[in-house]
């Protein structure tokens, strides 16, 4: 005699539940669709550029460095962090315009363990005829405010990458400020405002929301281009033991840009490396440097730099293997043909071509 089993349904697995909004990420994918729907049955050039967006022109005449170190001791104080990211990349151009990907990551540091969410890759396809029609509906739909912008306020489509990418960063920074309580927020960059990607009520928006939930941003600038008397402000720094920061002052900006952080140095590890630190400049001195104490208690620091931001950097970065699985994929369902267009450079010079020297 056969046993048989009693067949029952399946029962339902109790998932937890996103904490990120889906209505924006969801948007992303609809848009993403749409304008893929154009590129159909055309050709591709691949071209795959990791892109990075701009340093802003920054006025350092009257910047001055501060050499005498503030050493910031360690607090343990149970204190979490959390970190945001994104990246773009142009996987390559059609007829028309070109094929980009956007990602963003966020990671949360509790207790020395690490949580991420990711959103992405979103792939578009961006022309001259649709840019302003996707800008303005992301736009939109980030910030619930009527996109006021002209057709002629719409980067241009080289720019495009970068702008949509930052799109991306605020709406998640403004979820994170929203959601987080008793935190270190990290941001990648600085806290200057007034940008065409970064308006100053956008920022302010972030920062308040921020405050409002005892929270303490801390911006780091992977490069700068700020120098006092010449030198870059990350490459002069005194011999006194890490950690430490060191204060900057007389820090101007050309209109419109607006700073609402104030800038220090931050070496925060015993090897001989150094960042730029925006730290909000409503929040209180002692606060300030209670939150980078917190930072180094609570976090791993590698070569001055905190893990949580290294994590969400390296989370939302595009691989060799990712690019082609993209390529692959609206080529399948978007019947997208790649192709390999002659390289002139080549073809006109033979070996004296740039190629040839590869």
């Amino acid at each position: 005699m056969i046993e048989q089993y009693t067949i029952t349904t399946t029962p339902k697995y109790n998932f937890p539940q996103p904490t990120t909004d889906t209505p924006l990420p969801t948007r992303f994918i609809e848009l993403s669709i749409n304008s893929l729907r154009q590129a159909h049955n055309t050709n591709l050039q691949p071209t795959p550029q990791t892109l990075t967006p701009e340093l802003h022109q920054e006025c350092p005449t009257q910047l001055q460095l501060k050499r005498t170190p503030l050493p910031r001791p360690p607090s343990h104080q149970p204190t979490p962090s959390a970190a945001v990211d994104t990246s773009t990349i142009k996987i390559g151009e059609t007829k028309t315009g070109i094929i980009i990907a956007i990602r963003g990551a966020t990671v949360q540091q509790k207790n020395r363990r690490y949580h991420y969410t990711r959103l992405g890759p979103f792939i578009f396809h961006i022309t001259e005829e649709n840019k302003n029609a996707v800008y303005s509906n992301l736009e939109r739909d980030c910030f619930h405010t009527p996109y006021t912008g002209s057709r002629q306020a719409t980067p241009p489509l080289m720019q495009m990458p970068t702008r949509l990418a930052s799109i991306l960063e605020r709406w998640m920074q403004n979820r994170l400020a929203r959601t987080t309580n008793n935190a270190v927020l990290l941001f990648d960059g600085s806290l200057i405002s007034g940008t065409m990607d970064t308006p100053v009520h956008r920022m302010r928006e972030i920062l308040t929301l921020a405050r409002r939930n005892n929270n303490t941003v801390l911006a780091f600038s992977k490069a700068t281009s700020l120098r006092a008397n010449g030198y870059l402000i990350t490459d002069l720094l005194p011999s006194g033991e890490a950690p430490y920061l060191l204060e900057t002052t007389g820090l101007r900006f050309k209109a419109p840009m607006v700073p609402l952080g104030d800038v220090y140095v931050a070496r925060l590890h015993k090897a001989n490396m150094a960042f730029r630190l925006d730290i909000d400049c409503e929040v209180p001195l002692q606060s300030r440097f209670e939150a980078v104490e917190k930072l180094l208690g609570n976090d791993v620091l590698q070569n001055s730099y905190p893990e949580t931001l290294r994590l969400a950097h390296i989370l939302c970065t595009f691989t060799a293997n990712e690019v082609l699985a993209m390529q692959h994929f609206i080529t399948r369902r978007h019947g997208i043909q790649i192709v390999n267009r002659p390289d002139m450079h080549r073809l006109l010079f033979g070996p004296f071509g740039r190629e040839g020297f590869a």
